[in-house]
């Protein structure tokens, strides 16, 4: 199933990993060190409008492990997740 994640991005619930709350799980410096590494590979995708700050962020093993910013809370992400659409 296929929600969306922000910014007219949809992803696949299979490829997701975790959803991670930016202001909990970011002040950890394992976080920082994974951020500073995903970002030099290239593999971090901010789906936040200009002058939005990110509330979470989203794990993938979608192309190689990318890791989304989302203007969005982990508990919508998570309901969005939950939704069953037929």
């Amino acid at each position: 199933m296929y929600f969306h994640a922000g910014q007219d991005f949809v992803l696949n619930t299979r490829d997701v990993l975790g959803v991670f709350d930016l202001d909990t799980a970011g002040a950890s410096r394992r976080t920082e060190a994974y951020f500073r590494s995903a970002e030099a590979e290239g593999a971090v995708a901010d789906l936040c409008a200009p002058g939005t700050l990110p509330k979470s962020f989203i794990v993938t093993d979608f192309a190689g492990g990318a890791v989304y910013l989302s203007p969005l809370s982990p508990a919508a992400l998570k309901k969005r997740m939950e939704r069953v659409e037929w």
